[in-house]
């Protein structure tokens, strides 16, 4: 084990702590209270309140403004520097300070504002609110409390915020807001029946291209903006908006940050995003938010999502949230996170201690760990520090050097490796100008993909991040100029490929981001068997074979060839149904035969496996001449096959089955899985003789393993179910609906078990017990399972039980109350043991192979 170089062990005496947090806190309330210059206006969005703020600056001697966003506070810079003058007014962000020497009026990210408001007049805090966010709000939550102006402090923010308001500036003059326009949910809408005047919402940049592709296509064009960009190239998008150019903006959720643009609809593409934790669903007052960007001043404005296509799947606003949405209720906040903002640099030991110190506030909930603190601690318990961290100024030049934000999305990991190069030129001294250039010119290259260039931003601006640091980097204006026109001219770079994609390579950006999904495209069948791709001519079908024209080899009619090969089984089978219809007239398979009304045109008899029958045309039909007969069977066999497409996971098995390199078990597991229509018990599974290794491959063809079956829940829908019914396939009895639960436990239908008095569909049953083994994962011998899953379903408490024990769960009994004891009983508690499921298979259950077929005999072979 490596020894840590740094004594991580706290020296601190605890009661000098808390006496230090409580004169803090103390020292916090009582400065509120004293100050009746508060002021904390309050309300949804497009309710004037930046505005206001902007006005209350400009009416002070001096003032500041923290904002979330630094293209927020970009844009709020150029209004007040056109009111003010250059001179009198500075930008201060992370990555950019323009500081003319005597400037009055600061317009920063809330990072930057200084923490006490500067002595300024006038002193802003924008979307406070955020003071509960995970990863940055503990930096707001210490603005709230200290940022204060000589004459007038702002705290600007959500109606949600308003209780912590009361509770932490008990003096604050709260003022509430309404909105200036209503805001109503249109409900969804494919990208191609978008009004005009709409932004759309990705929550990944690969989502923001695609969709600003498709909209050139279908629209004409549309403007970007994202975090990504520099100010200037983002305020060209943002103007190339406003002006008319085009009727479409895309944008990551940096647009509900008071980006204010005349946008009268806005449609969610997804209604999900990573959080840098893990993938969740929107909260109600983020959808909020974004949404609230639709309708300016008193123009009304509507929300809603985006369907069709893989990109957009099928998300959808729950009612709770449209009226949350719509009437601007939410929950309100009822603490804030918050880490000590002045801690103390005795040693590393001390300065983590501080920042991991809890708050005495019951208003306050200690911050998550965030990237700088975790880097503190990895470069802490490394060998990158040596042993000079030892003095108080340099754990505060370390703890500096830590709090570089991870611009590129590494992670803390290869964050922190980052910082330990940086350190040991810091440790030094000064990082020298000749380095420093010379790593900004490897990075000033405009060459390379929109992936490269995105890349090269994000490198870029830890280097402009460096450079702001006044004791970093000798000649740190001179590097700071070049790093900011770097960043410039790679974003200038990014916004020029895209432009040339989306106009001269229309199908470069969507190829890539969408998978080769043509799914929005119109594609047409004439009736002379030429195929239309948004209206050009693009090949033709001869018989059953797409012919591409000779003339649409060029590279523009990339994306129509594909999407007519997307479309070409569809095409196909529009052929086969006109062909049909034309002798035959409407076809549907019930029994084992294709009917027409009540006439029979063919009959299913079995084929090379349960998933490829063959057709046997009707007795009726062998009169007509053999060139007419072709031509039918051509038809029918087309149709047919087509038919059958939602048992292509069965037809995965069976040719899966056939690979000599899975092996004789896998092989042997799957051709029972095919035979018996994708469900078998795990007892008659043979899985002890199958490798781990195997697994994947198993998992790769949509066969779960489960804890009483191994099943194939693609399989499980009506549609499959009803299709292997009517061709033969199972002769099990067939439950239409495929309802979750269903009553009686007797003729138990296809891909259902035995559950008590009822039977309850495999797929449901196996997340009954994946929820019990998290219960029972969690180290305790005994533990607790919620029914209210199982209720939901619909089973019983006795069918619950019954099925529970089948996979090894046993209850206990139930401890009756003391007597006199008042309130719900305690819990039962339950215990598990593995069941014998594993053993060699058992012939019960399900149909047997049939015999003389080529799966009986291969299965007895493998057996």
């Amino acid at each position: 084990m490596r020894t840590s170089r740094v004594d991580l062990a706290p020296k601190r005496c605890p009661h000098l702590r808390a006496r230090r947090l409580a004169s803090t806190f103390s020292h916090v309330v009582s400065h509120s209270d004293t100050d009746s210059r508060v002021r904390a206006v309050l309300g949804p969005t497009n309710t004037g309140k930046t505005h206001l703020a902007i006005e209350r600056l400009c009416g002070h001697s001096s003032g500041a403004i923290g904002f979330p966003l630094r293209l927020l506070a970009r844009e709020v810079y150029d209004k007040v520097r056109k009111l003010k003058g250059d001179a009198s007014v500075a930008l201060i962000t992370g990555e950019e300070r323009v500081e003319p020497p005597g400037a009055r009026y600061l317009l920063c990210t809330v990072e930057a504002m200084p923490r006490d408001g500067g002595g300024k007049a006038f002193v802003a805090l924008d979307e406070a609110q955020l003071s509960a966010d995970p990863e940055r709000g503990h930096i707001f939550t210490d603005r709230l409390l200290h940022a204060r102006g000589r004459e007038e402090t702002m705290l600007l923010g959500a109606a949600t915020l308003e209780p912590m308001v009361r509770a932490l500036v008990p003096r604050a003059q709260i003022e509430d807001r309404p909105r200036f326009s209503t805001l109503r949910h249109a409900g969804s809408s494919k990208l191609s029946r978008l009004p005009p005047r709409s932004a759309l919402v990705a929550f990944s940049v690969e989502h923001v291209y695609a969709m600003a592709e498709m909209l050139r296509r279908f629209r004409g064009g549309a403007a970007v903006v994202m975090g990504g960009l520099s100010p200037e190239t983002r305020n060209r998008q943002v103007e190339l908006f406003q002006s008319g150019e085009v009727d479409y903006i895309v944008a990551t959720d940096a647009i509900g940050m008071g980006l204010n643009l005349d946008v009268t609809h806005v449609a969610f593409a997804s209604l999900s995003k990573f959080d840098g934790r893990r993938q969740r669903r929107l909260y109600p007052a983020e959808m909020a938010q974004i949404a609230g960007r639709a309708g300016r001043h008193h123009q009304d404005g509507t929300f809603g999502t985006l369907t069709g296509g893989k990109i957009f799947g099928s998300a959808e606003f729950t009612e709770e949230e449209v009226y949350a949405i719509e009437e601007h209720r939410f929950a309100p906040l009822t603490q804030l996170y918050w880490r000590e903002a002045q801690p103390r640099f005795d040693s590393l030991a001390t300065l983590i201690a501080d920042l991991e110190a809890k708050p005495d506030v019951e208003q306050l909930l200690p911050a998550p760990e965030a990237i700088d603190l975790a880097v503190l601690k990895r470069l802490a318990e490394g060998d990158a520090l040596g042993s000079d961290v030892t003095t108080p100024g340099m754990v505060r030049r370390l703890w500096e050097a830590c709090q570089l934000p991870d611009f590129r999305q590494q992670g803390p990991d290869m964050h922190a490796r980052f910082v330990a190069r940086l350190w040991q030129d810091l440790r030094q001294g000064h990082l020298g100008a000749d380095y420093v250039a010379a790593r900004i010119a490897e990075l000033d290259r405009t060459q390379g993909d929109i992936d490269t260039l995105q890349g090269r931003i994000a490198a870029v601006r830890s280097w402009a991040y460096i450079c702001q640091r006044p004791d970093w980097v000798l000649a740190r204006d001179e590097m700071a100029a070049r790093a900011r026109a770097a960043e410039a001219r790679l974003s200038d770079a990014l916004h020029q490929r895209l432009t040339e994609r989306f106009v001269n390579r229309r199908t470069a950006v969507l190829m890539k981001t969408m998978g080769k999904d043509a799914g929005l495209l119109r594609v047409a069948l004439e009736e002379d068997g030429r195929v239309l791709v948004e209206g050009e001519h693009i090949g033709h079908l001869e018989g059953f074979r797409f012919v591409v024209d000779a003339e649409a080899s060029n590279e523009d009619r990339k994306l129509m060839l594909a999407a007519a090969e997307r479309h070409l089984p569809e095409l196909l089978a529009e052929k086969a149904r006109r062909l049909v219809a034309s002798e035959f007239g409407d076809l549907r398979i019930e029994a084992g035969k294709v009917l027409r009304g009540q006439h029979t045109v063919a009959t299913i008899e079995p084929g090379k496996s349960p998933a490829r029958p063959r057709l046997v045309l009707g007795r009726e039909l062998a009169a007509l001449a053999p060139a007419q007969r072709a031509r039918l069977t051509e038809a029918l066999d087309r149709w047919f096959e087509n038919a059958l497409a939602p048992l292509a996971p069965l037809r995965k098995l069976e040719e899966a089955a056939l690979d000599p390199s899975a092996g004789s078990e896998v092989r042997a597991l799957l051709l029972t899985l095919a035979d018996r229509a994708g469900t078998v018990p795990r007892e008659g599974a043979g899985l002890a003789v199958i490798a781990k290794e195997k697994r994947p491959l198993l998992r790769r063809l949509g066969v779960t393993i489960g804890s009483l079956d191994v099943f194939v829940p693609a399989l499980l829908k009506p549609g499959p179910r009803a299709l292997l019914r009517a061709i033969g396939a199972d002769r099990r009895p067939l439950r239409p609906g495929m309802e979750a639960v269903i009553e009686g436990a007797k003729n138990i239908p296809a891909g259902y078990r035995r559950a008590g008095s009822q039977a309850i569909r495999v797929d449901m049953a196996e997340k009954l017990f994946r929820a019990a083994h998290e219960q029972r994962g969690r180290g305790s011998r005994s533990f607790v399972l919620d029914p209210a899953l199982a209720t939901s379903m619909g089973l019983t408490p006795d069918s619950f039980v019954r099925l529970m024990r089948d996979a090894g769960f046993r209850p206990g009994h139930t401890r009756p109350q003391p007597q006199g004891a008042f309130g719900p009983p305690a819990p039962v508690l339950w215990t598990w043991r593995a069941p014998r499921k594993d053993q060699a298979p058992r012939r019960e259950g399900g149909p047997p192979p049939r015999e003389g077929s080529a799966f009986a005999a291969l299965a007895g072979l493998l057996r």
